[in-house]
């Protein structure tokens, strides 16, 4: 699915070659400074690399323009923005920004279910914890349904039980719908437990890659 010659990002990041496989769950792990985020920026364009090349479905990411790759790969940072207005807003804003038809209440609250938030649809964000923010960004980005979901981090916020509930939960949407997960995470017991594919920087390069 995506596949890197001689990337170079500044001072970050050095590849040589890197493949990343459709339809798996891949965690990119390594010490804090390594490059593990922008990595995964730079799969849909939001770092452009400075020389070298990423394919996507053997097409340059060069030649693909910047919108209609992020409709197919989108990324959840590890802070990720709510929006003022109702959780109701919050999930419905990707669609819309996405230009995609709007969910039902009954998607809504399936998503809500999946990611592990019971509140109420039309309750204000503004009483929300960091891990329920989190969660709520979270459902956002699975209702649009990308190609790729690109995460950085995605239980930071979270106790230890709930981060295994939710990555279990994401990990499970992914097969089920034939999708690929991509996620930075600070745990090797996740990326050990969870992943099919464990690729690890140290110093902006790819010191080992495990391959399911």
């Amino acid at each position: 699915m995506f596949l890197f010659i001689n990337v170079k990002f500044k001072d970050i990041l050095d590849i040589d070659k890197l493949h990343i496989h459709r339809h798996k769950v891949t965690s990119i792990v390594g010490p804090s400074g390594s490059g593990k985020t922008t990595l995964l920026r730079l799969l849909n364009k939001l770092n452009p690399f400075d020389s070298g090349d990423i394919f996507y479905n053997d097409q340059s990411l060069k030649d693909i323009p910047s919108i209609a790759l992020r409709r197919n790969i989108v990324m959840l940072p590890q802070a990720p923005p709510i929006f003022e207005g109702s959780i109701k807003d919050n999930l419905l804003i990707g669609l819309k920004f996405s230009e995609q038809p709007l969910a039902s209440d009954q998607q809504l609250m399936n998503m809500l279910k999946l990611v592990q938030l019971n509140k109420d649809m039309n309750e204000g964000t503004h009483n929300l914890s960091g891990g329920e923010k989190q969660r709520l960004a979270l459902a956002r980005v699975l209702l649009m349904a990308p190609e790729v979901l690109l995460l950085d981090e995605p239980s930071s916020a979270l106790d230890e039980d709930t981060e295994l509930v939710i990555i279990n939960a994401l990990v499970n949407y992914t097969k089920q719908n034939n999708k690929t997960l991509i996620m930075v995470t600070h745990s090797k017991k996740i990326a050990n437990q969870f992943s099919d594919e464990i690729i690890e920087i140290k110093n902006g390069s790819v010191i080992n890659h495990e391959e399911g």
